[in-house]
């Protein structure tokens, strides 16, 4: 999977005003974060927020499915954007919002050394 520029740039385009956004390269995708919060993953040309039990269903009752890199592939916690939501600032922002709320409650990882 990758994600080009131009798609990276969209996207960020749309969640403007929800935070202080940033990115970062991580094998041909980025992992996106809000405040310093990572909640999504923009790769292969779609948007993959953050979920849990509290918003996941509202992923699954459209469709969408969770994230799968590798071979065999390993579902992750973050579920695909549905392609309006994503044409639409404002739908984006509010379902965004949703998953920093997630990665918020999410248990802190310890970093390896």
């Amino acid at each position: 999977m990758a994600c080009s520029r131009d798609f990276h740039d969209f996207v960020i385009g749309q969640l403007a005003g929800l935070g202080e956004l940033r990115s970062r390269k991580m094998f041909g995708e980025y992992g996106l974060y809000c405040d310093e919060l990572f909640f999504a993953i923009a790769a292969d040309e779609s948007l993959w927020l953050k979920v849990d039990e509290g918003n996941r269903r509202r992923f699954e009752v459209r469709g969408m499915k969770p994230f799968s890199p590798g071979d065999p592939p390993a579902p992750m916690q973050y579920y695909e954007v549905p392609l309006d939501v994503l044409e639409d600032a404002g739908s984006l922002r509010e379902w965004a919002a949703e998953s920093l709320e997630v990665a918020a409650r999410a248990p802190k990882r310890k970093r390896r050394r």
